[in-house]
């Protein structure tokens, strides 16, 4: 019998002549479609009632360890009688319940390791705001210096799980830059939040057709800031591998190298952009909103060791993150938020600098005040055609080789199942697909035509 199967059916247990394994249908066939049918009545009446349908099994089992004996009961009773006789002698809504929440974390000493930029938020004020209390851990969020020292230290197991640029565990499970190890998202940290800022000097040269010999700073060959500074520069006819230098720098390190005439400009996490405003030393050219409005930029990553090792821990932890991103989408949370943020030991960053970048009210350093209250979101849900994105830019320029399976490995590493139950137990809504079309910079990205897509591009690797 099924974990899923219902408990209380009275359905024959030998097989008839000519019949199916249960007994009760005129032919294998007949009983594969009827337990087919029977899946996706329980699939379509919602989680609740499949941990019902597990805990209910679990008791009869118990009860009549013999199926047959099982069957001879209910049959002389009926099912609806065999239900009911079961509740009164056992909580079955309350079993249901502490299944659906979980066991106790396995460990509740964590340590969380992210870089200081208001992608983080959700991860950095899960812990002064309570969120990891309110779950029972113990969680010790570690300020670090640079992407590669992120990835290096959740391979090594000193961070259990990381704040990271989202392309990163598709790159880590690929083998990409490190040793192939599978890695998961199972939730997207921010949507949008990034600009491209240039020095004050550069302020006259706003068409990207003057930025040929420029030195541009990512912070990490495997991002979202790579792939859409990239994008940017193709589509104004600049091949950024030819054109421009692209270098990778922590983005604590990029406003000092802006002030020092290190580099002309970079795509940075907005609370990077907005230091450089405040400092006096930068603009804003353009938002990443404005090369792709709804872009995801960093993750909440996992090992797939564990979230197999310790499923309640992993549990707790992501319920906590998404339950902070629920409070972070709300605006009227964002200036509480950005107090939380700010101190040494985590973005060590002015509040009001936080404030322009949360709430949207902003300089742009050219003596103009904007407001756009998406200039950076919260929404948790790893859709996997953001990953099929992502693995085509990669392959665009040459990280990736060879044939790819897009949608396979978007699948693995893209987890949506947990993110789903979370989201509505926050208050928020998940999207019933797990995939979308996107537009980015005018041109529309279907995720079933990935290769197409890929190979619509005049500028690109190999």
């Amino acid at each position: 019998m099924s974990i899923f199967n219902n408990p209380f059916s009275g359905s024959k247990l030998f097989r008839k002549s000519g019949g199916c394994s249960c007994g009760k249908h005129s032919s294998q066939t007949e009983h594969e479609l009827a337990a087919a049918k029977e899946a996706n009545a329980v699939a379509s009446a919602g989680e609740e009632q499949q941990l019902r349908r597990v805990v209910e099994a679990g008791l009869m089992r118990a009860l009549f360890p013999n199926d047959a004996s099982r069957r001879a009961f209910i049959q002389a009773v009926g099912a609806s009688t065999a239900a009911a006789a079961l509740s009164e002698i056992f909580p079955i809504l309350t079993a249901t319940e502490a299944l659906a929440a979980g066991g106790a974390p396995e460990k509740k000493d964590l340590k969380v390791g992210f870089i200081p930029i208001t992608c983080a938020t959700p991860i950095i004020m899960a812990h002064p705001m309570g969120f990891y209390a309110k779950q029972g851990l113990n969680v010790e969020v570690v300020k670090t210096a640079g992407w590669a020292v992120v990835r290096d230290k959740t391979l090594n197991k000193e961070y259990d799980a990381a704040h990271m640029l989202s392309p990163m565990p598709l790159a880590i499970s690929l083998g990409l830059g490190s040793t192939a190890v599978p890695f998961t998202v199972p939730a997207i940290e921010n949507i949008n939040g990034q600009a491209i800022t240039l020095a004050m000097k550069h302020k006259d040269k706003r068409d990207p057709k003057q930025w040929k010999g420029f030195k541009f700073a990512i912070p990490f060959d495997y991002s979202m800031h790579n792939y859409l500074l990239r994008y940017y520069l193709a589509e104004h006819g600049l091949d950024p591998d030819v054109d421009v230098q692209l270098r990778s720098v922590p983005p604590p390190e990029m406003v000092a190298n802006l002030r020092a005439d290190n580099i002309d400009g970079f795509l940075a996490p907005d609370n990077i952009c907005q230091r450089a405003i405040f400092d006096g030393v930068g603009f804003n050219h353009i938002l990443s909103k404005e090369i792709w409005d709804g872009h995801p930029c960093c993750a909440f990553a996992a090992s797939k060791e564990f979230v197999t090792a310790a499923p309640n821990s992993y549990g707790a932890l992501l319920r906590a993150i998404i339950e902070a991103a629920a409070f972070a989408s709300k605006a009227e949370n964002r200036k509480q938020i950005a107090e939380a943020i700010a101190p040494a030991n985590y973005l060590n960053a002015p509040v009001t600098v936080l404030e322009q970048v949360l709430t949207g009210t902003y300089a742009d350093g050219l003596g103009s005040v904007k407001k756009d209250p998406d200039r950076v979101t919260f929404d948790p849900f790893p859709w996997e055609s953001f990953a099929v994105w992502m693995l085509t830019q990669m392959k665009r320029w040459g990280q990736l080789k060879g044939d790819v399976d897009y949608k396979g490995i978007a699948r693995e590493v893209f987890l949506q199942t947990d993110a789903v139950r979370l989201m509505k137990e926050a208050g928020l809504t998940p999207p019933e697909a797990s995939t979308k079309t996107f537009s980015v910079m005018g041109k529309t990205f279907d995720p079933a035509k990935a290769s197409e897509y890929l190979d619509s591009f005049a500028i690109k690797r190999g």
